[in-house]
């Protein structure tokens, strides 16, 4: 399993230590120096069901700053890959990868 999360974020930072109180095993990431490809996200995107907007961190500065909330709809699916691994700041986080993929921190008790 891969637990992808950026140290200085809160969320991140309880999904941890959720993560190792149960006992979990992963490898872990940081999502800006070690930014996923866009093989990667196009990989764990299909695998989950997710609608691809649910990978981007909407409430991120740099989300604000591209003006994405009126640019998506209008993007492909590989230009939204492209874009999302360009700055792991885009993606909506923490992410865990393994059987599921599960992207913030509201669902891990089903993992």
């Amino acid at each position: 399993m891969i637990f992808i999360w950026y140290p200085k974020c809160s969320t991140c930072q309880k999904a941890k230590k959720w993560l190792d109180e149960n006992g979990f095993k992963y490898t872990l990431r940081d999502i800006v120096t070690e930014t996923p490809t866009e093989k990667e996200l196009s990989l764990w995107v299909k695998k989950s069901d997710l609608d691809i907007k649910k990978f981007f961190n909407t409430s991120g500065m740099k989300y604000k700053q591209l003006g994405l909330k009126d640019k998506l709809d209008d993007m492909s699916f590989d230009e939204k890959v492209k874009l999302l691994s360009s700055d792991g700041m885009l993606i909506k986080r923490p992410l865990l990868i393994g059987d599921k993929i599960i992207v913030g921190f509201k669902n891990y008790d089903s993992f």
